[in-house]
This record gives C-alpha cells, structure tokens and sequence, in this order.
C-alpha cells in the first residue's frame, strides 16, 4: 500500500499534469459550474467588487455608480459565489504547489519590471471588465454560452497579445542581467522541508474541501462553487495554464500547444453548456459593440506586458513570485477604475449595442452548428500558424548553412 501511495503521490500530486488533460477537464468543469451555479467562471468581476469594498473602507460611496449596478456588490467575499469561488482558486493552487514543493518566496528586483506588471495588470483589469470578461469569462464561459461578445473579445485580445508582443521585444522593455557569483549553484531540496510542505498542502486542500461540502448541505450554489474553485486552482497550478503563455508561444516560437489545448477545452466545454441552456439554464449574454473589441485589445497587450493573465498570476503569486502579485493589485485597480468612468463611455461603448446570441441569432442547432465551426476555423488557423511558422525557421535554419563545395 505505501508503494501504491508514494506512486500515486509522485504521478499525480508532485509531477506536471498534461496541460491538454487539465484544460479540457477545465472545460467540462465550467459546464457543470454554470449548470448547476446558473453563472459563469469568471474572476476579475468578483476583484472588481474588492476595489469597490477597497474604496467603501475609505468612506466613498459606490452604491450609486451603474457598473456597480450590473455586477452586483451584495454580501461578501465569503457569500458570493464568485468570492468563494476564487477563495477556492486560491486554496487549489497553494495546495497543489505545496504539494510539488514550488513554493519559494521569489522577489522582482527590477522596478521597470514591477511598473510593467502594475500598469499590464491595470490595462488587463480594464480592458477585461470594459468587455465584461477575462479570459476565462469569454473564452471558456462566453463562446460556451454562444455570446458574439466574446468573439470580438478573443479576437481582439490575440491582436493585442500580438501587438504586445512587439512592442516588450524593444530596446527599451528590456534589463540587464547581472551575474552573481555562485547563481549557478543548485540548492539542494531538503527532504523534511518537503514532506512538511506536502502535508501543510493536504490540510489545506481537505480543509476546503470539507468546507464545501459542509456548506453545501445549506447551500447547494455556494457550496459546489466552493468545490469548484478548489478543482480549478489544481488544474491551473499543476498543468500551469496561463493564457498569456498561449498566445506569445504561438507569436515568438510559432509553439501552438497550450493554444490547440484550450480550443479543445472549449470545444469540450461548449456541448455541456449547450445541454444546461436547453434545459432552461440562462446563458449570460453581454454587449456585442466597441466595447468588446477595445477590451480584448487592451486586455491582450496588457497580459503580455505584465507577464500573466488571470489564471497565470494566480498560480505563480501562490507559487512566491511577487511579480504576479504585482500584477494582481494591477488588475483590482484597473477593474476599478472601469467601474468609475463606465457611465462616461458606457452609451457609446456598450449600451447602444445588442446583445447577440448565436442560439437566438441561428436557432438551437445552427447556433450550435455556427459555433463549432467558428473553433475549428480557429483550430485551423492556430495549425496552420505553426506549420508556417516553423517551415520559416527551417528555411532560415538551412539558408545560413554552409553549403558543401564538393
């Protein structure tokens, strides 16, 4: 039994889970959270609403701003479903990093790189509530719920990411690394130090996950949302899904993996939300206008110029690394700062713009039909990147090759 144990442990607890196993386990999850939470996994509206408490703490009066309105700012962290739910994001990366012993206070001491990770975070904050979804809001919720929003929003956000990009590969984004005697010595892992770690992980993932269940005997929403939260923080830490990573692979190295991984998740995902929508569920469908379009831009050079989306800082903040911690208060206050200068650029925006719905747009089958052909053109698109991309470097490769003269 100990060797079953220590097998086990080593293979599925300490080891890299397959990012395209945990992204489409990510998708099928999504699906049930909507079912059965009647919303979406989505994080950067629940930081929205800190900023918001953040700001209440200081005397000022959110109660009457509109975004506020729509969002809703009722109860707490702890009796939201979006808060518990994250609160649970939080536990499930702790927890599977502790497991692996990758947790390691890891410091940023360079301030441009910590400006970039404020300012990224901020215009990602922004830009992500200003289309009324992050990443994990359009991509693995939005298109799943046939909402044209997210559309815009993805494609503007690969644009964005492509754009952001260029622009960190200048002179100017770049520091200079400093050697440092003895940085090349490997520290080795003291074995107690791991074991101490694993288990402090366990306490905390059976801690929450106890409580989940407690919960859900009084509450079936909150409750499963918690459980939730908890599985999406293992699959993020242990497969290290960042969406960030996806899209500058595929612009830098022409790497497409993590990029088919979460079109497949989508993929996965979207037949589970299409059966709950036809089972009485209500998809969240949001503004199709600008907004969405600016949003995704901002939202994508923001990720790449701060390092991290959503799901990256979290993970890698429970990892130790201030960086993304930087990174996450950019990401409250940019949300923030949307909440207050929505009634300025709201009617323009967003408000004046309907909110498409495939499923109403083409009916249940077409819409579902138009969806699923819209992921494979993306597929398509994201394959036939990397087989040009990779046919270049090769090209390039065999051009600067001496040529033999036999």
């Amino acid at each position: 039994m100990l060797e079953i144990w220590q097998q086990f442990k080593q293979n599925y607890l300490i080891k890299y889970w397959n990012p395209v196993a945990a992204v489409i386990a990510a998708g099928l999850l999504s699906a049930y959270y909507f079912g059965v939470t009647g919303t979406y996994w989505a994080v950067t509206g629940e930081f929205t609403r800190w900023g918001g408490h953040a700001l209440q703490a200081l005397g000022m009066d959110v109660s009457e701003w509109s975004y506020y309105k729509i969002i809703g700012m009722e109860g707490t962290v702890f009796t939201r479903i979006d808060g518990v739910m994250i609160l649970g994001m939080f536990a499930g990366c702790i927890s599977a990093a502790l497991w692996a012993n990758n947790v390691k206070w890891r410091n940023q001491p360079y301030k441009r790189r910590i400006a970039q990770a404020l300012i990224g975070g901020a215009l990602a904050g922004f830009g992500a509530r200003l289309a009324m979804g992050c990443n994990l809001a359009s991509l693995f919720t939005g298109i799943p719920q046939f909402s044209v929003h997210a559309w815009f929003f993805t494609i503007a956000t690969a644009l964005g990411t492509y754009i952001g990009v260029k622009v960190t590969l200048l002179p100017m984004f770049r520091v200079k690394l400093e050697l440092k005697k003895g940085a090349a010595k490997l520290k080795e892992t003291d074995p107690k130090q791991s074991s101490r770690r694993f288990w402090i992980g366990m306490v905390i993932f059976f801690a929450y996950l106890i409580t989940s269940l407690y919960v859900m005997t009084h509450s079936i929403k909150l409750g499963f949302a918690m459980f939730c939260g908890l599985a999406f923080g293992l699959l993020i830490e242990r497969a290290q899904i960042c969406f960030t990573s996806a899209f500058r692979d595929l612009w830098v190295t022409g790497r497409a993996y993590m990029a088919k991984a979460i079109i497949f998740g989508i993929i996965v995902g979207t037949i589970g939300i299409f059966s709950y929508i036809q089972l009485g569920v209500s998809p969240k469908i949001m503004w199709a206008g600008p907004n969405a379009i600016i949003g995704g831009l901002l939202f994508g050079f923001g990720i790449v110029l701060a390092g991290g989306c959503e799901t990256g800082w979290m993970y890698r903040s429970m990892e130790g690394q201030v960086h993304f911690m930087w990174v996450g208060l950019g990401n409250v206050i940019g949300s923030t700062y949307l909440a207050y200068v929505w009634d300025d650029i709201s009617p323009t925006l967003a408000l004046d713009y309907e909110k498409l719905n495939l499923l109403n747009s083409f009916g249940p089958v077409g819409g579902l039909l138009v969806n699923y052909a819209l992921l494979i053109l993306c597929l398509v698109a994201v394959v036939w990147w990397e087989r040009r991309f990779l046919a270049k470097a090769k090209a390039k490769i065999t051009a600067t090759q001496p040529s033999c003269g036999c």
